[in-house]
């Protein structure tokens, strides 16, 4: 910018300090302020908060061009750029300063209020957060200058001071506004399926697996009769009638036999993990 000097004959010349430059989007609104700070509540106020609002939306707008591209889109800025806006001139005191010094912290606020309540479709810790934007901020930086690289992780960890694991965790928080559904298609052809379809179910064997190994020392204890009995009842299939011809007894006994050795396995697994304090499905 050309320096403006003193041309007036037989003074030394002296820069002219310009003045300094307000915003295009910045309005001389002085006396509405000054004017609504009078007002009682009624239709006159309204008028004039309205006239107020319109004024300064520029700048509110241009306050929320400052956050596109961050997974948001710019009309839905600006819905939350006014919101400030109508706040600060609310709250607004027109003798402690400019309105635009107490405008510009209050809007920009109340964006980055929406990107850290709003924006995320699960609840994000906060330390996350701080880490995404400090990551962001770095990339931005090193990008700045013509021609340079994507940074590694070891180069924003040494622009910010984080350790590289908590760089990867603030990279990984950059996309992360929004989830992908279950039903989201994974393929495009005719055969296509959707994420759910990856994810695998419960096992109920594994509770069969569990409850054998725990019986499997109550079961070597009991008597080798009352083990063959309980072999051919759930291991062959036999009745009890068939069991009972093949060892000489009476049903009814084959019958007291395996409920006496069913209960005493149970008693002894729940004794010891009662014992021993851990926790797990009684055997049936």
């Amino acid at each position: 910018m050309p320096i403006e000097t003193s041309s007036r004959p037989g003074t030394p010349a002296h820069p002219t300090v310009p003045a300094r430059r307000r915003h295009d989007d910045a309005p001389d609104t002085l006396a509405l302020f000054t004017r609504l700070a009078q007002l009682d509540d009624g239709p006159e106020r309204d008028a004039v908060r309205d006239e107020l609002v319109t004024a300064w939306l520029p700048m509110a707008h241009r306050i929320a061009g400052r956050f596109r591209d961050r997974g948001e889109s710019i009309e839905d800025l600006r819905q939350v750029a006014a919101l400030g806006l109508v706040k600060a001139i609310d709250r607004f005191e027109p003798e402690r300063g400019a309105f635009e010094s107490y405008a510009v912290p209050t809007i920009t606020g109340e964006v980055k209020r929406h990107f850290r309540d709003r924006m995320w479709a699960l609840r994000v810790p906060r330390r996350v957060q701080e880490l995404r934007n400090k990551v962001r901020v770095a990339r931005r930086d090193l990008t700045q200058a013509p021609g340079a690289a994507e940074p590694s992780v070891a180069d924003i960890a040494a622009h910010t001071g984080l350790s590289e694991d908590e760089v990867g965790a603030g990279m990984e928080a950059l996309e992360s506004f929004s989830t992908l559904s279950l039903d989201a298609e994974l393929s495009a052809d005719d055969d296509g399926y959707s994420l759910a379809d990856t994810l695998g179910a419960s096992d109920a064997s594994f509770d069969v697996v569990v409850d054998r190994e725990a019986a499997k020392e109550g079961l070597r204890r009991l008597p080798e009769r009352e083990r063959a009995i309980l072999y051919m009842r759930f291991f062959e299939d036999m009745t009890q009638s068939r069991i009972a011809d093949r060892l000489g007894i009476s049903q009814m006994h084959v019958s007291r036999l395996i409920s006496r050795s069913c209960a005493r396995v149970r008693d002894e697994v729940l004794e010891q993990r009662h014992g021993g304090g851990a926790g797990g499905r009684a055997v049936a």
